[in-house]
């Protein structure tokens, strides 16, 4: 997200010698012309905007001027101005404006210009992943200026390197993991910093949203008291992609008074934004009636796409919503190409979360420069990473928000290029309804940031940790705000913390154990078993389905099968293999209320929020042929069961009403389980989630309601707030669901309704027909608005 003020935005990186550039209608247009059938079902046309300048600000140091002119700025846009201003007079700011606007400059500003001006002073950065830090550091060090220093403070950084950054440098850039995990523990060895601290950055702020969020709002609040012990009081500038209400969720964050600076001055190119649904596939004679209506895969749609734009030239980025996803893209694609022109494979690659750090420095490079001209990427490059010279954005399967939608098909059409961008839809409810309804892409605001510091199981061990860092005081509990001294109190019982007349204190020896990220651990190392090579890393939370004995695992295009999973050791050994077979792990969950929070009674229907238990545990595994998708069997697993307890909406029926409305007995449970996928599906459509942020679960008889029920949970412990806004617009929720799934042009039931890809019971049973008559008893007993 390096700065683009006023600039005669110079070349570029020099492309390398190719074909010419296609433009993005012409390129558009030959995508649509090799389909049979036309794929795009919608086209929005996003019009070029001009960019309005600002002055300098007086305060801004000459040499500071210098330097950004001498990387093409010549003045601000106005928003940067503004927000550099406010937050150079001591005001806590957002800045919330569009890919590409050059948010950077808004903090770069203000934070430079202290150090400058006070050679003391001390500036802290923090970027939700390491690739953002590292650009930001490459953008800092370019302006040459005397005595700032930049360092990056990660995971990543040599020991030998982080005593030298602790004294010395006075621009340190980190992420809050390192925050949490290193600074904050070891404040005495950086009281010095911490003394002189005059500007916090926190750069894409609308990424810190549910359970991760919910605690680094409370990292950003330990670092405030630490601050304030040493008698320091730094302002806060945030920067966010556009997002809804940002004042109010970079107040939530920081627990500060923030101010938003929302109106973007920034020059934008003309961007094609098309909704691209891939084709149904021909069923053969003999396919059964369930499995004849299926639509061409998104990732193959999506890899070919990919390798036409490369094949013309065009300097693509893929996002894909999953690991897997990226690397089939990107081998995909790869074939595709060599088979075509030798060696032009070699153009595109993947690129993703869990590579080492070595491989994803190259890779950043090596698309800079020009040397790749495609990539598949994870959300891992949705950020700010500064990425001139992007032509076209391809877009796997809604990724869950209209802001994140919006921030990727940002990343093309840099410096007022005009762009290509281009959302796939998944052979998935949600998607299927977006690509025939763009009104709610296209003609709403994007959503709001939700966060709940207030989850007592992200407070309490938050608490811990600020305890066993300084001993915790009555005014403390202000700063962690509501439900603070409640969680103390707690911590005292459980024998956690101990309360004397000047506090409460950490008792043990030990620090607390706490993850951000709510994967349930450290990361699983994948190693090669013959030669001991560290190949990567998988989230803790994710090995049970990517990393099980015998699945096939993908690294660069090369793949792998697992030997062994020691979950005790966090290790993955594999062998390299090439199999006509992929692997799909399956699990089973069981789910048990423990309270409800609220209830609404609609007669028949009830509809209620609460807390439940949820238990899953991954018991098999499908093998299924690469070519066909044709099931080769079904392998057991023996992998222990996991816990959860978070917050669930659920809504009861009873079997008189469903009789009425022509439900049989026998088809209870397929209805209920088709309606629970739709709803799974469609609930990121009103809530800030994606389907894979949540659970689902039906049954006939549930044994702690007696009666036919739907449950939707959060799959974070203590709830994220999704199951909240379900039940608050319930009504709207539900009757999109059944909108979506009447809509499917199938017959019995597909993965565009009823289907789900993450269903542990395969898919069995499911009724589409019965699914419309449940929700139409729902509906027809709601009230009109629901709870909303």
């Amino acid at each position: 997200m390096t700065s683009a003020a006023t600039v005669a935005a110079g070349p570029g990186p020099e492309r390398p010698a190719g074909p010419a550039v296609v433009p993005p209608a012409e390129l558009l247009r030959r995508l649509r012309a090799r389909a049979a059938v036309d794929p795009v079902t919608h086209v929005e046309e996003v019009a070029a905007r001009p960019g309005i300048t600002a002055d300098w600000p007086p305060w801004a140091p000459a040499e500071l001027r210098t330097a950004f002119a001498g990387r093409g700025v010549t003045a601000p846009w106005r928003h940067q101005a503004e927000a550099a201003e406010l937050a150079y007079a001591g005001r806590h700011v957002v800045v919330a404006t569009g890919t590409a606007s050059g948010k950077s400059l808004a903090y770069q500003l203000p934070a430079l210009a202290r150090l400058l001006t006070d050679p003391r002073a001390t500036v802290l950065y923090l970027a939700p992943t390491k690739a953002l830090a590292a650009d930001q550091l490459r953008a800092v060090a370019a302006l040459e200026l005397d005595g700032v220093r930049p360092a990056c403070y990660d995971g990543d950084t040599p020991r030998a390197e982080r005593e030298w950054i602790r004294k010395y440098s006075r621009f340190v850039l980190t992420n809050p993991d390192m925050l949490h995990h290193g600074i904050l523990p070891g404040h005495a060895q950086w009281s010095t910093f911490l003394r002189r601290l005059t500007v916090v950055v926190v750069d894409e702020c609308h990424t810190y949203r549910g359970v991760f969020g919910s605690h680094v709002a409370h990292v950003l609040r330990r670092l405030r008291r630490l601050c304030a012990r040493v008698g320091s009081s730094p302002v806060f500038v945030l920067a966010s992609a556009t997002a809804g209400d940002p004042a109010t969720a970079a107040g939530r964050l920081t627990g500060l008074p923030v101010t938003a600076v929302t109106e973007d001055a920034s020059p934008r190119g003309g961007l094609t934004f098309a909704l691209w649904e891939p084709p149904l596939l021909p069923a053969a004679p003999d396919t059964p009636e369930e499995l004849a209506t299926v639509r061409r895969s998104a990732l193959r749609e999506t890899a070919d796409l990919l390798a036409d734009s490369v094949a013309a030239g065009v300097r693509t980025l893929a996002f894909v919503r999953s690991r897997r996803g990226a690397e089939v893209v990107a081998t995909t694609a790869r074939r595709a190409l060599d088979e075509a022109v030798p060696g032009l494979g070699d153009r595109v690659a993947a690129y993703r979360a869990g590579y080492l750090k070595e491989e994803r420095r190259r890779l950043e490079r090596a698309l800079l420069d020009g040397d790749l001209l495609g990539l598949a990427s994870t959300n891992a490059l949705e950020l700010g990473v500064d990425l001139v010279g992007l032509d076209a954005v391809l877009i796997c399967g809604y990724p869950g928000t209209r802001a994140s939608l919006r921030q990727q098909a940002g990343r093309a059409g840099r410096a007022g290029q005009e762009a290509l961008a281009v959302l796939i839809a998944r052979d998935d409810p949600l998607d299927t309804y977006l690509v025939h309804h763009p009104e709610a892409l296209f003609g709403r605001p994007v959503e709001a940031t939700v966060l709940d510091p207030a989850n007592p199981y992200v407070l309490g061990p938050q608490l811990a940790c600020a305890a066993a860092e300084a001993p915790l005081t009555p005014a403390d509990l202000t700063l962690f705000g509501e439900g603070a001294k409640e969680a103390v109190e707690e911590l005292v019982q459980v024998g956690a913390l101990r309360q004397r007349p000047t506090g409460w204190y950490w008792r043990h020896r030990e620090r607390p154990e706490v993850d951000l990220r709510g994967e349930g651990g450290g990361p699983v190392c994948v190693v090669e078993s013959v030669t001991g090579r560290l190949l990567g890393t998988v989230d803790a939370g994710s090995s049970h389905f990517l990393v099980h004995p015998g699945a096939v695992y993908l690294h660069q295009g090369v793949s792998y099968v697992v030997d062994e999973l020691d979950l005790d050791d966090g290790c993955a050994l594999v062998h390299a293999e090439e199999p006509d077979w992929s692997t799909h792990a399956r699990d089973v969950t069981s789910l048990s209320v423990v309270s409800v929070r609220s209830y609404a009674d609609a007669g028949p229907v009830g509809m209620f929020l609460g807390e439940v238990d949820v238990t899953s545990q991954v018991v098999s595994y499908q093998r299924r042929r690469i070519a066909s998708g044709e099931v080769l069997d079904t392998r057991p697993l023996d992998l222990p069961a996991r816990e959860l307890r978070t917050i669930a909406v659920w809504f009861t029926l009873s079997p008189e009403s469903l009789a009425a409305a022509g439900v049989q007995a026998a088809d209870i449970p397929g209805a209920l389980h088709a309606a629970e996928h739709a709803a799974i599906g469609l609930l990121p459509l009103v809530a800030t989630c994606d389907r894979w942020d949540i659970g689902g679960l039906s049954t006939a008889v549930h044994p702690d309601t007696e009666a036919p029920t739907v449950f939707v949970y959060d799959g974070h412990p203590g709830g994220a707030g999704f199951a909240e806004r379900a039940y608050a617009v319930a009504s709207a929720w539900l009757r999109a669901t059944r909108e979506a799934i009447l809509g499917c042009g199938c017959e019995v039931g597909c993965p565009s309704c009823v289907q789900s890809p993450k269903c542990g019971n395969g898919n069995n049973p499911l009724s589409k027909a019965d699914a419309v008559k449940v929700l139409d008893v729902v509906l027809a007993n709601l009230p009109p608005e629901g709870q909303e």
